[in-house]
Parts: C-alpha cells; structure tokens; sequence
C-alpha cells in the first residue's frame, strides 16, 4: 500500500494497539490489587520501571516515525496471529495475568492453554509484538533496537519470575 492510503490504515493499528496496552494496564492493576488483597505480594520490583520506559518507548517511536508509511502484509498478518496468541494466553491465566511479577504462596502453575508447552508464552507473544508491529511499517530499525532493549530486560524479568515462583508455588 501506499503512503497516502496506508496512512488512516496505519493510524488505526496504531490506535488499536495503543488502546490494547491502556485497557491491559487496567486489568493488570485490578488484577494486581485483587491477587495482594487475596495474601499475594510483588517481587523483584526493581526493573518494572524500565519495562514501562521500553514499551512506552517503543510506542512513541512508532506514532513518531509509522504515520503515512506503507503496509507490509506479510508482518501485518503476523502480526494478526500473533495477537490471537495474545488472546490465548490472557484467556489461559485469566485472573491471575498482571505486568508485575505477583506471587500467590500455594498456588499452583497454570497449565493450560500455551502454559501446556512454554513457561512464559505472555513474553513470547511480546517478543513478538515488539519486532513484527515496527516491521508492518518497514521499520526495521526500531524492530531491531527494541527487541534488544526487551531482551536485555527479559534476561532479568524471566530468571526473577522462574525463581519466585520456584520458591512461593504449591
């Protein structure tokens, strides 16, 4: 597509996108706040803050520079796939799903849905997300610098998470 058609498409991508992200921080609040209520608690806090700064980041970067560039198909349908894995997983771990790592004592794994094959399948779909939305637009510089600001994150979300559930599950 070109430029002049892409434009409102791109911007409706974008919106959704950024809609998707707002409406997820609220459900992972109440989550959040309901999951402590119940006798959960927050571990290994401390990265949190650059997770919002990447994906904020992330985020500005393609309002900045996406608007009026053409559609690629291919990563636009990948991406397409890619939020329906998103939509599984949410589905899977349902109430439990935040942006923190919160932790239940007691509780056990889910393991359904994606949960039955990876051990982290939210920062699968995310890796994913985080290349292929830039790479709709041919913008594969930011597909590139931002995956390897998530990775770089990910190398410290993924090992904290393993290891406070390891210690806290039933």
């Amino acid at each position: 597509m070109t430029g002049d058609a892409a434009f409102p498409i791109g911007f409706a991508i974008l919106a959704y996108v950024t809609g998707q992200r707002l409406v997820e921080l609220l459900l992972a609040r109440r989550n959040t706040q309901r999951l402590i209520a119940e006798g959960a608690f927050e571990v290994a806090s401390g990265h949190y803050g650059l997770i919002v700064l990447v994906h904020a980041a992330w985020l500005i970067a393609l309002w900045l520079y996406a608007q009026g560039r053409p559609i690629l198909v291919v990563p636009l349908v990948l991406f397409a796939i890619v939020q329906l894995a998103r939509f599984w997983v949410l589905a899977s771990i349902g109430r439990r799903w935040t942006t923190r790592i919160i932790v239940k004592p007691g509780e056990t794994l889910v393991a359904r849905g994606p949960y039955r094959w990876f051990a982290h399948p939210n920062y699968l779909v995310v890796v994913c997300e985080i290349f292929l939305l830039p790479a709709v637009f041919g913008l594969w510089e930011i597909a590139i610098l931002f995956s390897l600001l998530n990775a770089g994150i990910l190398m410290i979300r993924i090992p904290a998470e393993a290891s406070a559930l390891r210690r806290h599950r039933g």
